[in-house]
């Protein structure tokens, strides 16, 4: 991340932690997470299902419902906390600002409404209330996505999943804000709509300049578009950097059992290897390094001490193997 962008930030999240109370104690989804994203910047956030990423967005996005509790830390939008706002203060900048695409678009659009009405709801919403302006703007956002403004007419369960993860993405065009999320919107389209959704967004970002924060669980799938990666395990960031140096030179072992479980489109052929075990039971977590029970590179320490995010060469990990290479404590940026 250069410099310039690393002095004005859009968002800033700062040591947030998430809770949930479950009948089983407590679980700490998220813990201690800290990253920085730059306008007009594209951080992928991967890792194994119920490692937090979902959590993490939501905390962000402040829509976490209890039994979710964001209990910790800060999210600055803009220099702003959006962290103990109240559901009023919040709906100003939400949609207008930043807005999130849910991973289940069929689940997300309401289906008893056309496309039409949904998308005057929101205009409505924040206060564009003239049917010529929201006709035409719903026009140029399904324009933008390569949808016929035919659909406006049309109800969610009449369109495809892929028309409908667009639809999505045009909603949360609608008022044009500097920051949208993405909760794992590919995962339900197959491997051909997958990448002309992800090379539809790449090319709406660059045209329109708004940052991205992208949650998924397939690592390939964000390795051409992402700008930088955050790796999460087990409620914690274990590796951030480059999306280009994370993947041609992983660091953590984590991420390199992530990058050795799916096959390379270049090289010759190599068995998959996948990482062996199950994570750790987050109501009870391990003492020292979250990982150390399925990491081949297992040492004594990792049994009691827990690593910090270290500097390397531009990239951060969290593992004990480089707690010499550089310092710590500080803004982790993505």
């Amino acid at each position: 991340m250069s410099e310039a962008i690393a002095e004005d930030p859009i968002l800033d999240v700062v040591d947030v932690s998430v809770t949930y109370a479950t009948p089983g104690g407590v679980v700490r989804a998220v813990d201690g997470v800290t990253l920085r994203l730059g306008r007009g910047e594209f951080l992928g956030v991967v890792g194994e299902s119920g490692c937090g990423k979902s959590t993490l967005l939501f905390a962000i996005a402040q829509l976490l419902s209890p039994p979710a509790e964001l209990n910790q830390g800060k999210v600055l939008f803009k220099g702003r906390n959006l962290v103990g706002l109240t559901d009023r203060a919040l709906s100003t900048v939400r949609w207008s600002d930043y807005s999130v695409v849910m991973q289940s678009a069929m689940n997300a659009l309401n289906p008893v409404k056309t496309i039409a009405a949904q998308f005057d709801d929101v205009m409505r919403a924040h206060g564009h209330g003239g049917r010529a302006e929201i006709r035409n703007r719903s026009h140029e956002v399904l324009a933008l996505v390569g949808i016929d403004a035919v659909h406006l007419k049309s109800f969610p369960h009449q369109l495809s999943g892929g028309m409908r993860q667009r639809v999505m993405i045009a909603m949360a065009l609608l008022l044009s804000p500097e920051l949208i999320m993405m909760d794992e919107p590919t995962s339900a389209l197959d491997v051909v709509a997958q990448r002309s959704l992800m090379v539809q967004v790449k090319e709406l970002q660059h045209r329109l300049g708004f940052a991205i924060i992208f949650v998924t669980h397939d690592m390939s799938l964000v390795g051409n578009f992402s700008d930088h990666l955050a790796v999460m395990y087990a409620g914690k960031i274990v590796e951030l950097g480059p999306t280009k140096q994370i993947f041609a030179e992983p660091r953590h072992p984590y991420t390199r059992g992530l990058l050795e479980s799916f096959p390379s489109v270049h090289g010759p052929k190599v068995r998959l290897t996948g990482i062996p075990g199950a994570p750790p039971n987050l109501v009870d977590p391990p003492a020292g390094c979250r990982f150390r029970q399925r990491c081949p590179e297992v040492m004594p320490r990792c049994a009691t001490v827990e690593p910090a995010l270290y500097d390397v060469d531009g990239d951060r990990v969290c593992c004990l193997i480089y707690e010499t290479a550089g310092s710590s404590p500080g803004a982790s940026h993505a």
